[in-house]
Order: C-alpha cells, then structure tokens, then sequence
C-alpha cells in the first residue's frame, strides 16, 4: 500500500492513554484522585510518548456509578477539584502537546439532574418528554434488561406520576430521550461548551443505545447479551450520529470514538466510514467476550480461551475496515480487569515478558491504541477475595442479587476475582512509600500491595529493563514507523496456538511481528510465501535465542520480536 496516498489524521496516529481520575493521583490526601494530582503527572505522561488522554468522567455526580451518573454536565465534581482546575489541567496538557478526550455520557444522566428532578414532577411538565415513561394504567411496560439493577429490571416505578421510567443501567440512571428535539439540542449545546474550552474529542459511552423504539415492543431475548443486541439497534441511532457530528462535531478539528456495545461486524461501516458522517472509531466487545460463558456478561467461561480465537478477532476486525473506515486497538479499561492478568500471565516468572508482549502487539497493530493508565508498568489484577473489597455498583448489586436467592457467594467472588470491573480502578503505584504514593490520606479502594514488589513508576524509571522503559521504547518504535500505523495487516499462521505472528506490509517496507503467547519455548517456522535477503531486528522484548537462518525462530516464553524484512 502507498501511505502517501492515505489519508493522514492525528487521530489515526495518535496513542491514547486512559485516565480513571478517581485512581489516578490524589494532592489533597482525602484518598480521591483528583485534577491537581493530574496535572502533577503531566510530564510522566509526556514522558511515554503517548500524544492523546481520555479523561473518564470528572463532571458533577452522586457517584452512584463512579461519575457515569451526571447531575450538572457543565459543572465538576467537588471530589476532583473545580473547573479552575481544570482549565489549569487543559492548559498544561496544550503546553505539553498532549490532547484531551472527555468522556460523553448522554444515554443516561443521575436522577438528581434537573431535566430528571422536573420531569418527575407531573405528566405535563415541559421535561417530562426528556425521559422514558410507561403509564401504570397501561400494565407493567415489557421486558427490558438492566446491566446494574439488583432485580435486573430495567424499568423502575414513581409513585408521583404513577409511571414507571426506563433505565438501561443503575436505577438512578434514567435514560435520556434521544427522540425528543429539545433534547438533543441542550446535549448539541453542552458539548459545544466543551469543545469551545479546548477539548479535542469524545469517548461517547454506549453510544448505540442512544435511540430506542418508543413503542417499547416486547423483545424476543432470554439472555442479556440478545437485550444489548436489540438496545444497539435503535430505529434512528444513525439519523441521530450523523446530525450530531453536522451539529458539532464537524466544526472543530476533533474526533468521536464510540462505545459500541451490540454492534456486530457486519454493523461497522454503517457507524465509522467517513462518508456517512457519523463517528470516527468505535470499540466492539468482541474481545471482550472472549472470555466470558456464552450468554453471561460478567460470568468467565469455563474453559480456557485460545489464541487462533484471539487471532481470529483481530483479524477479522481489520479486514472490516481495511478499505474504510478505522479501528480501535484496546485490551483492558476502567470497566475490564488488567489487561497481563487477562491476556498474558502475572506470575512472577512470566508477568515482564507478557506485559511487554501486549504492548509490542498494540503498538504494531493497525488502528488506534488505547492503554489504561498503570499497563504501562504491568498493574495487575487485585483479585479481592471478599464483597467488603469492592465499591463498583455492578459487583455489588450482583452480590445481592445473589444473597436474595440463596446462590452460591464464594463461587461469585471467585468469578470476581477475574470478571470485576475493581480489578483495573485499583490506585496508580506510584512509588514503594506508604499506598503507593497515590494518597497521603486512606485510599478510597485497597491498594494492591504489589508496589512493594517493583510494580511502581519509581522504581521501573531506574530500571533499564523495565516494563515501563520497554512502553517506551516501543511507543518510539510506532511513532517513527508510519508502516506500525497504516500498513497492511496479513496474519501469518492463524491457527498456530502459541505464536502470533503477522506482517505489516507497505510499499517501502515490511515488518515482521512475532509474539509467543505460551509460557513455554516456541518453535515457528515462517510460511514458504514470505522470502527476503536481509533481516533487521527494530526490538525485542527478551534476548534472542540462537536463529540461524531466520526462517526458524525460537522465543522464550511470552517473547516478543519485530523484525524488518528487507529484499
């Protein structure tokens, strides 16, 4: 492929690094992360080379939901300081050439805002058609799914007006009414606010579930995962992106990334060609539910996932948008467990070698990569072992659900223990003083003590050979290789079940990428197709072993290698 005939955006070849703020760094010891505690860390995060933050929400919240329960959009949260503070925060990040994304949360809001706190009031108030309501008169509404409700029902009864009023998510979570114009137009508005600050994009949270069938018919699902599929496919979800990026978006030099939970393969196009206007990228759940039992959202599967069934994710992805459109590169967030705890392998003989291997492997993917903060020194997961351990509403309300029908509690926290979105909301290690140098203060969630094992920025920043100093590395090595960005994908050997090995191909170069994900010496020979002369190691994330004539390879375990074929 000819890259000087791409297209060429900032976003496409940005790298993003992830921010949970409330784990982040806390400056005033009240054991919260906050902005001051951002802005501290912006030259560390300069320093990784990374050019984009997504910011998760820090606006005005009950925190019924960790901040994904909005009461004031145009307002910040008391916990994580004022919007002084973050004008300050924006401001040093510009001086650093670091962009921002915000988090937009505009499926729902808190029932504390004002739009909710109205339209409770009466039928005929002028807010009561920002929200989705189901007259008692009419019977109970049909069956909806609720990802965080204790009884998973997702409508929920107001004795005021004798209705009930829909909630995908927690009960004090109502969804918004996309269908109502007046709506949309104060939702246009408040992200003009953001942007007209500085902002440069959106991270748009389940984005898809945004339009509903306001008849509410009843829904032919068993299983949650069939609900998420009927709440991703909204009559008007397109008509409603498109006027938003022609009402917002498209006025700045930004970009939108979506959740997109239900959205299928064959669905890409639809929402991120750029001839339709809609959004840029999107993250699918593919992934996601990699691991997790058939039907189940939060419940691991029995059996143990396999690389060709990783691969063929990957892969399959990357064709969808190899003419149009771009992808998204992402294996942990704030709402999945440690990404070298869930895809490599965080004993301490194999947690440095799996932890650079993921990194190697996102990095030399096409797309855009997303990390969360603390995979850049291999955070792992916290593996709490009692329901006390935990503050997300999720695990939580499950747990209760569980106790309220005599289910089996240990086999629950034993699934949490992989499953629990708290495995990656755990503190920033900072250091080896007291809490990881997150707070001075009690931490509002248990730190993980292995800080005190190397597993912290000061201690890998002297370290040469650390995972942080291979982030690093190479972060370089994508940022100075236009081919790791746009070059064409091919995936070698796709049902090999211990090495990964692909090729990134353009009409200057090709770059050959060989990962082991096993926790034993890989043997791989290179198909016959694949010829050159010369062979240039760019990185490696462990010594090489003896290859003699470059068409064998052996790696160590969870070894990763990038080469360049040259003819």
């Amino acid at each position: 492929m000819h890259i000087k005939d791409t297209e060429r955006r900032w976003w496409k070849e940005g790298i993003v690094y992830q921010i949970y703020p409330r784990s982040f760094k806390d400056a005033n010891g009240d054991g919260i992360g906050d902005l001051q505690g951002i802005i501290s860390k912006l030259d560390y995060i300069a320093s990784l080379g990374v050019d984009i933050i997504w910011l998760n929400p820090v606006y005005d919240s009950p925190n019924d939901d960790n901040g994904y329960d909005i009461r004031d959009y145009r307002k910040i949260m008391d916990d994580f300081g004022t919007m002084e503070d973050f004008d300050r925060l924006l401001a040093g990040m510009k001086s650093r050439n670091l962009r921002l994304i915000m988090d937009l949360v505009v499926n729902h809001c808190s029932d504390e805002h004002q739009w909710f706190q109205e339209s409770k009031k009466s039928r005929s108030n002028p807010y009561r058609d920002y929200f989705h309501w189901w007259p008692a008169e009419k019977g109970l509404p049909p069956k909806r799914w609720s990802y965080f409700d204790v009884a998973e029902n997702a409508w929920a009864y107001d004795k005021t007006t004798d209705a009930y009023y829909l909630h995908y998510f927690a009960v004090k979570q109502p969804d918004l009414k996309w269908e109502n114009p007046n709506l949309r137009r104060e939702i246009y508005d408040m992200m003009h606010f953001w942007f007209q600050k500085g902002v440069d994009g959106f991270r748009m949270d389940v984005i898809p579930f945004i339009s509903k069938d306001t008849s509410y018919p009843e829904i032919d699902a068993q299983e949650p995962h069939e609900y998420i599929a009927y709440y991703a496919n909204g009559p008007q979800v397109h008509t409603y992106l498109h006027e938003l990026n022609r009402e917002v978006v498209s006025q700045y030099d930004a970009f939108t990334v979506g959740e997109g939970p239900g959205i299928s393969i064959d669905q890409a196009l639809d929402f991120v060609d750029q001839k339709r206007q809609e959004i840029d990228m999107f993250f699918h759940f593919d992934l996601m539910s990699l691991d997790r039992k058939p039907g189940e959202v939060f419940t691991m599967r029995e059996d143990a996932w396999t690389l060709p069934e990783f691969k063929k994710i990957f892969s399959d992805w990357d064709t969808a948008f190899a003419k149009a459109g771009w992808g998204s590169l992402f294996l942990a967030n704030h709402d999945f467990p440690r990404a070298v705890s869930r895809w490599g392998n965080d004993s301490p003989e194999h947690w440095r070698n799996s932890a650079t291997l993921l990194h190697t492997f996102l990095l030399t993917m096409r797309g855009t990569p997303y990390f969360y903060q603390g995979d850049e020194i291999g955070m792992t997961n916290a593996y709490f072992d009692h329901i006390d351990d935990y503050r997300d509403i999720n695990t939580i309300n499950r747990y209760q659900l569980l106790q309220n029908s005599n289910g089996d509690l240990e086999r629950f926290i034993e699934n949490e223990k992989y499953a629990a979105r708290e495995n990656a909301r755990t503190p920033m290690q900072w250091d080896s003083s007291p809490h990881a140098g997150f707070t001075s203060g009690t931490p509002w969630i248990k730190v993980i003590q292995n800080y005190k094992e190397g597993i912290n920025v000061a201690a890998q920043e002297k370290d040469k050979h650390s995972v942080l100093e291979y982030f690093k590395e190479v972060v370089a090595l994508r940022k100075s290789n236009l081919t790791l960005v746009y070059g064409a994908y091919e995936c070698l050997n796709p049902d090999d079940e211990q090495v990964y090995a692909y090729l990134r191909t353009s009409t200057t170069e090709r770059i050959l990428i060989l990962l082991n994900f096993s926790d034993t010496v890989a043997h791989y020979v290179l198909p016959a197709h694949v010829s050159y002369n010369r062979i240039k190691k760019l990185i490696s994330n462990d010594k090489i072993l003896d290859d003699t004539t470059y068409k064998e390879f052996r790696l160590y375990p969870w070894q990763a290698i990038v080469y360049e074929l040259e003819k």
